[in-house]
């Protein structure tokens, strides 16, 4: 009898850590993300702009966090500056050229776990027709249920820098800075149809 409750224990501890360990995939929450870039302007001023989120999907693995991903469309439709004729010059032809290529899409191909929270993420950037490999500096910043959704939620902040003219987007280096400085960050959650499993 022993034996026989001992067995049922151990199973159900083996489907609780298997349960555990399995992989959880969240939608990102385009309300809560901002991809921010900036740039140097004739060396007076740095100004920035934000992409926003299209749609994007993270698949993360707590148990093992190398075998995690992510995928992100922003639509260049969305670009804000605060400055709407600024906008409106960045989608033209001679910057990004929106009407040709109205997304920016990321692609991970490797994620490292560096310790503490933090992730080196290799990935596929493509900007104006162009994939070039870009390395973002990430922090797991906090996962578990949301308090408001009740939701499993993921939170990362992330870091990259570029050079536009890489992608085919030189216009005007070096009076207009040809590095861009980016910053990320970004929450989402498990799709109420998944969370119910």
């Amino acid at each position: 009898m022993h034996a026989l409750k001992y067995l049922v224990l151990a199973g159900l501890l083996s489907a609780a850590v298997s349960a555990q360990a399995a992989p959880v995939t969240y939608k990102l929450d385009p309300h809560h993300t901002m991809v921010l870039f900036s740039w140097n302007h004739f060396g007076y001023s740095n100004p920035t702009a934000d992409l926003g989120l299209g749609e994007g999907t993270l698949v993360f693995d707590e148990q093992h966090p190398a075998q995690s991903s992510v995928e992100v469309t922003l639509p260049l439709a969305d670009l804000d500056t605060h400055v709407p004729a600024l906008d409106e010059h960045l989608k033209k032809p001679d910057f990004l050229d929106a009407g040709k290529y109205p997304t920016v899409t990321f692609k991970s191909t490797k994620v490292q776990p560096l310790g503490g929270h933090k992730f080196m993420v290799t990935g596929d950037l493509t900007v104006h027709g162009v994939t070039r490999p870009v390395v973002l500096s990430a922090t797991l910043n906090k996962v578990g249920p949301h308090p408001m959704s009740k939701l499993q939620s993921i939170g990362f902040d992330a870091t990259a820098s570029i050079k536009r003219s890489d992608f085919g987007v030189g216009a005007y280096v070096p009076n207009v800075g040809d590095e861009l400085t980016i910053r990320i960050t970004t929450e989402g959650s498990v799709p109420k149809a998944d969370s119910a499993r």
